[in-house]
């Protein structure tokens, strides 16, 4: 699967924002790459506040992207080409801009309960501080609540104060959430993407939850994170939407705090949930409970969590594997070189990501080894989660060139500069001006020069997904995972039947030892499937830096 950021794709229209058009303009890039599915993130109104997440329209393409017939044109290129398309759903909240949340503030509306409206704590005034329903905090920094002045309550907004919370309890606002996915699976579209999809069902007391960091505000995740009656929303929306349908459709949960024993239950096929889900456990290992707050990756502490959820779906439902999307950093500058090591680290990362159990997503930029930009002023971001942690931070007396170097590894601009086309102008993303810095390094890292260059990120890229397409031990093997202990070398194989491959990644500058591994000089003469290095020595010798190799053997089991 490849996920497409529109906005920073590509700009047909010299607007500086990218479009419908413009994704039409190079569908032959993801071709060329092999692309089964593209993952596009949201298109449809908003008013932008967190582009594009705040749906003020669900069934309606924004201008800035362009327009449904456009949207018709898209599908039928991408069949074409056999590459099915998953859009986005936003289903936890809407703008505050929606018409549903617009009526939703009179108090008398019969639309008044599709949102969790409240009033103030008893014995507090509207308005007070401390007066919010309950002490839960925002993901984008605040309180959750937003009083309204009109009518004297409050409305809950897990995320910006523009994304109102829809309420699945009420029947009502399930039954038209499945109308509008019916009306999108009817016009061609091949799945669904569902944004924090876990969060739909929240405890309807709204307990306080406990306080922890900076503030007075509480993590009140424990009510919403795989709530009461999540499992029962998700079936029931298979039966309504998904049901007797094509069985290629898609259904992708984004699960922040997902377990893997709640996994299970959300993908295991018999109980008609969910297909796969995102979860965030490898992506939270090198912060200190905030991203804000770096260190670090133990490479141990990824093998152990990688390995936990490959053991944990071995037998029932299915794994998402990524390193990279709209939301998290380039993974080249994560948790590679993106020195004079980027194009080695970048391939070792993907080989070793690509040949775990489960589907793998790729982020635009991705397969070109696209690295973070450097920030140096706030003046630059654009990503409201930053701005808004910049701006709490400073408040609270915090140095701002101590929150801007905090920053910099993790916020979300990083994996939101335009894409890398070549190496003139705007790197062919805009004729006009971007909506948001292009990175200096397009004069090297870009689309046409990687496209020719056998070498590249992209072409090792492109080996993989083809090794995925037509390997059938990548896709239903059994996965061992080796040498945990090892500080910087990631092992495992996949074996099924006779056949067996051993997947070894060197996550560090210097050479490597793989003393230790099991039947080390059996695998001396193996076969190479793939490395990313021209002259692959037998790993009896070890891994130099950042070096990735896949190796066969027959007969070994």
């Amino acid at each position: 699967m490849y996920q497409i950021y529109p906005r920073s794709f590509a700009d047909s229209n010299g607007d500086g924002i990218g479009d419908l058009r413009g994704i039409l303009a190079h569908l032959d890039h993801l071709e060329a790459l092999g692309v089964d599915v593209v993952w596009l993130s949201p298109v449809y109104r908003s008013p932008q506040d967190d582009n594009g997440y705040d749906v003020s329209d669900y069934q309606d393409i924004d201008p800035v992207f362009g327009t449904l017939d456009d949207l018709d044109e898209l599908i039928a290129a991408l069949h074409a080409r056999g590459i099915r398309l998953v859009m986005d759903l936003v289903a936890n909240h809407t703008s505050d801009e929606h018409p549903w949340f617009v009526e939703s503030r009179d108090p008398a509306s019969p639309r008044r309960d599709w949102y969790w409206w409240r009033p103030p704590r008893p014995g507090m005034r509207a308005g007070e501080p401390g007066a919010e329903p309950n002490n839960w905090r925002s993901f984008f920094s605040g309180p959750a609540w937003q009083l309204d002045a009109a009518s004297g309550e409050y409305y809950l907004h897990l995320f910006s104060r523009k994304q109102p919370d829809l309420n699945w309890e009420n029947p009502a606002v399930r039954q038209e959430v499945h109308r509008v996915m019916r009306w999108w699976l009817d016009r061609g579209v091949d799945g669904f993407r569902m944004d924090v999809v876990n969060m739909l069902s929240k405890d309807p007391a709204l307990p306080d939850g406990p306080v922890r960091g900076p503030g007075p505000y509480g993590d009140g995740s424990a009510s919403f994170i795989c709530g009461p009656r999540i499992h029962e929303y998700l079936r029931e929306m298979h039966e309504a939407v998904f049901a007797g349908r094509d069985p290629a459709i898609l259904a992708i949960g984004e699960m922040p705090g997902v377990t893997i024993e709640e996994a299970q239950l959300f993908t295991d096929p018999a109980r008609r949930e969910l297909d796969m889900v995102f979860q965030f456990e490898h992506v939270d290992l090198d912060h200190d409970g905030s991203k804000w707050r770096p260190r670090p990756l133990d490479l141990r502490d990824l093998k152990a969590s990688l390995g936990r959820w490959q053991a944990g779906l071995a037998e029932r439902g299915w794994n998402s594997l990524y390193w990279c999307n709209h939301d998290q950093p380039r993974i080249v500058s994560r948790w590679g070189d993106d020195g004079a090591w980027r194009v080695r680290s970048a391939t070792m990362l993907a080989t070793v990501l690509h040949l775990h159990r489960g589907t793998p997503f790729v982020y635009q930029g991705e397969e070109l080894g696209m690295t973070n930009i450097a920030l140096t002023s706030i003046e630059d971001v654009r990503d409201i989660e930053a701005i808004n942690h910049y701006t709490a931070a400073v408040a609270r007396g915090e140095d701002p060139a101590d929150v801007l170097a905090a920053m910099a590894p993790m916020h979300r601009d990083n994996s939101r500069t335009p894409m890398q086309w070549h190496a003139g102008a705007h790197a062919g993303f805009t004729t006009g001006t971007p909506w948001i810095r292009v990175n200096p390094n397009h004069t090297e890292i870009n689309a046409a020069a990687a496209r020719a260059d056998e070498r590249s990120v992209f072409h090792h890229y492109r080996r993989l997904i083809e090794l995925r397409h037509t390997s059938p031990v990548v896709v239903d093997g059994d996965v061992t995972m080796l040498l945990a202990d090892h500080p910087h070398v990631y092992a495992f194989t996949r074996s099924l039947g006779d056949e067996v491959w051993l997947v070894a990644g060197n996550f560090s500058g210097d050479v490597q030892s793989l003393a230790g591994l099991p039947d080390l000089e059996a695998w001396r003469d193996a076969e190479v499937v793939l490395a990313n290095v021209d002259d692959p020595a037998p790993v009896a010798y070890g891994l130099r830096p950042w070096e990735a190799v896949v190796l066969r053997r027959l007969g070994a089991r």
